[in-house]
């Protein structure tokens, strides 16, 4: 399913108000707009595809001693200040002071293979996206929940499933906002900047959603009159998510001048869905429009998949073979694969460095924007192209006022399966204790931490501030 919001509110004016106010468009469209009042913290998921290979997140520093650490997969923490970085990180060597590189989270509990669908944002097993399997609201919608803002979550997507056509518009999206709910998300860059910006760049047409809005909410108030039980439940509902749009639209256009002074220039190529664009431009143009949203106070914070195995690499100048990164990921099938890999990621921390040095760039409080920054990069399906799942590598990027104690670091953790191994559930489950949820535990449990009776539940207390 592709759309845009102004055929959605069409189709809602002519009485398919259910399409409208399912609960994962409602936190699309209308998110909480309370705010704290200490600055908030920002999270940028950067989900990547094909797995992350352990053996290129080993640094060319390494001593003897520690290389064998690593080929072991033995635990080992070092001081990323007196290391050199890979060649496709070496962009970011200015800023390793905030850069993490994470080993040995198992991803487990979410699965390998071509996708993890929702899973991999969850800690669960999401099979071939099933609604049923989407067991509860993933991580980047819980961090939402602490940090409010106008448009809440925010999804973005250059995914392009396998087997299928260029994707533009608004579509199915891969985090969830609860059990059995899934989420949409912007496939293209002008769509997102668009939708975002509206209300600067479209005054009219955000005065005749406003107006829409109104009669809807007075059309659907009549309603419930004379109702009881499940129909009035619905319709109340309904209300519930046009009033909580409508306050939406209040907060966003009280931040009017905030969004003009960090609205993005998003190039022409983009229109129409940015067929014609190469994939570093859309890449560039999601990564402006993500510092904007986000330093205009729209959100704080974005889920964005930066690829998948259907997304089409033929125009990174790289790739020579114009390959697929499906092909990549089976290795064998073309020369120089590991390279192309390499390449891949080398444009992705482009992307990263981008992100790091803009937020930088924009005051706040004492410091920077950068200072209530996560920027968390991680594979959707671990260490390959099918897993395995047992570790997947990550690079984190945290400012100064971040609540985990782990910049600056490379850090193993234990194995998979041993004493003291940390899974994607206790890394979630981190994330949340650090900045105000005391869940106890977040996400499924692991079956081989289970059978080998190794403790597995709660935070990751190392990293705690």
């Amino acid at each position: 399913m592709s759309i845009n919001r102004r055929q959605l509110l069409k189709t809602t004016a002519l009485g398919s108000a259910s399409l409208a106010f399912t609960p994962s468009f409602n936190h699309l469209m209308a998110a909480p707009t309370s705010a704290s009042a200490e600055q908030p913290h920002r999270f940028i998921f950067i989900r990547k595809s094909n797995g992350n290979l352990t053996q290129q997140f080993g640094l060319p520093s390494f001593s003897s001693d520690e290389l064998k650490k690593h080929e072991e997969k033995q635990a080992f923490d070092l001081d990323l200040a007196k290391h050199e970085l890979p060649e496709w990180l070496s962009t970011l060597d200015e800023y390793k002071d905030n850069m993490t590189i994470l080993h040995g989270i198992s991803m487990s509990v979410s699965g390998g293979g071509h996708y993890s669908y929702s899973g991999c944002m969850g800690a669960y097993k999401a099979g071939r996206d099933i609604l049923s399997n989407i067991k509860r609201a993933t991580i980047d919608f819980e961090m939402a929940k602490l940090f409010p803002s106008p448009f809440g979550h925010v999804e973005m997507s250059l995914a392009v499933p396998h087997g299928r056509d260029h994707r533009t518009g608004i579509v199915s999206g891969y985090s969830a906002p609860a059990a059995k709910q899934r989420n949409y998300c912007y496939a293209d860059p002008m769509t997102a900047y668009q939708e975002l910006f509206k209300s600067v760049t479209n005054t009219e047409e955000v005065a005749s959603d406003i107006a829409l809005f109104d009669y809807l909410h007075e059309q659907e108030n009549r309603r419930l009159r004379g109702l009881d039980g499940d129909e009035r439940l619905k319709i109340s509902d309904q209300v519930a998510s046009l009033q909580s749009i409508r306050d939406r639209n209040t907060k966003v256009d009280s931040l009017g001048d905030q969004v003009k002074q960090h609205l993005p220039d998003i190039d022409p190529i983009h229109e129409g869905g940015g067929e014609d664009a190469t994939l570093p431009q859309k890449q560039a143009a999601f990564t402006d429009i993500i510092v904007g949203a986000m330093a205009s106070g729209l959100t704080n914070v974005v889920t964005y998949t930066i690829d998948d195995l259907g997304t089409d690499i033929t125009s990174l100048p790289e790739n020579n073979q114009k390959t697929s990164i499906h092909q990549i990921g089976h290795g064998g099938q073309i020369s120089g694969a590991a390279n192309m890999r390499n390449a891949i990621k080398s444009h992705h921390m482009k992307q990263v460095k981008t992100l790091v040095s803009q937020l930088k760039a924009i005051p706040e409080g004492n410091g920077t924007m950068f200072d209530n920054t996560t920027i968390i990069y991680m594979p959707e399906t671990g260490s390959g192209h099918h897993g395995p799942d047992t570790e997947a590598p990550m690079v984190i990027m945290t400012g100064n006022n971040s609540k985990l104690d782990l910049a600056g670091r490379y850090i193993r953790l234990p194995f998979h399966g041993t004493q003291g191994h940390k899974t994607l559930s206790n890394w979630y489950t981190t994330l949340l204790n650090a900045y105000g949820n005391p869940i106890a535990h977040y996400g499924d449990l692991d079956l081989t931490m289970q059978r080998n009776h190794r403790e597995q539940t709660g935070a990751i207390e190392r990293f705690l501030v």
